[in-house]
């Protein structure tokens, strides 16, 4: 194993690697299939239509396992550190931990209710993952701060906040201009009046999508310090 994912950094990084490669695969088969436009389809409409949503719903479903996992040693490790030197309320940690629970959750609905099937449930799913997802990268770069520099690099507490703002700045317009759009379709023309709405929100979502991307990819150097201990106990009363 490469020496930069030593102890449990292989974590974030699969984690990164796997969905980056979920949204791209996902992209590349739809548009070959001609199921959506080049030009900037939403990131669910590239997992809507078969064979592609196949691959969408199995690679978003890892990709929410793994973000579950890389948050639970995340809280672990803060957890740790906050015993070692205090530095904030674990309740602070805690609720990081179960809002980016929740929206791990959103993406498992996201890749198993599709955009057009079910468009309640998945837009629920979809708002449920971003928001989740914007406020826990959020509260994390806040604890960044609390314990630097111990614990973090002023430099890692920066990247992370910039990329928590640009997440924060770019949800809002993507909620707004999603909820403007009178119909759900993949196909779109530049003539239609919804389309602009569709544009800026199309955007939004993938950069937030990248910002949660690079913003576990930030994870990777707290990682290489945790090791993962499996215990096995045996009652002899059995």
């Amino acid at each position: 194993m490469p020496r930069f994912l030593k102890g449990m950094a292989f974590v974030p990084f699969l984690l990164v690697t796997w969905s980056s490669a979920a949204f791209i695969i996902s992209y590349v088969v739809a548009v070959l299939s001609g199921h959506v436009n080049p030009f900037l389809p939403y990131i669910s409409d590239t997992g809507t239509t078969p064979p592609e949503s196949g691959i969408f719903g199995f690679m978003i479903n890892f990709s929410a396992f793994l973000g579950a996992a890389t948050m639970y040693t995340r809280y672990k490790i803060v957890e740790k550190q906050n015993q070692t030197s205090y530095f904030s309320t674990p309740v602070f940690n805690l609720v990081s931990l179960v809002l980016g629970l929740v929206g791990c959750i959103g993406m498992g609905i996201v890749a198993n209710f599709q955009e057009l099937a079910v468009p309640v449930v998945h837009d629920g799913g979809a708002l449920l993952a971003f928001v989740c997802g914007v406020v826990y990268t959020l509260l994390q770069s806040i604890i960044s701060y609390k314990s630097c520099p111990q614990w973090n690099a002023l430099s890692t507490c920066r990247v992370r906040m910039a990329i928590s703002f640009i997440s924060c700045a770019a949800v809002i317009p993507m909620i707004t201009c999603a909820s403007l759009i009178s119909i759900t379709k993949l196909e779109w023309n530049p003539q239609e009046k919804d389309y602009a709405y569709h544009v800026v929100s199309a955007i939004c979502e993938w950069t937030v999508a990248f910002g949660f991307i690079f913003y576990f990819l930030t994870f990777i150097h707290d990682f290489q310090s945790v090791t993962l201990r499996i215990s096995t106990e045996l009652n002899n009363d059995i």
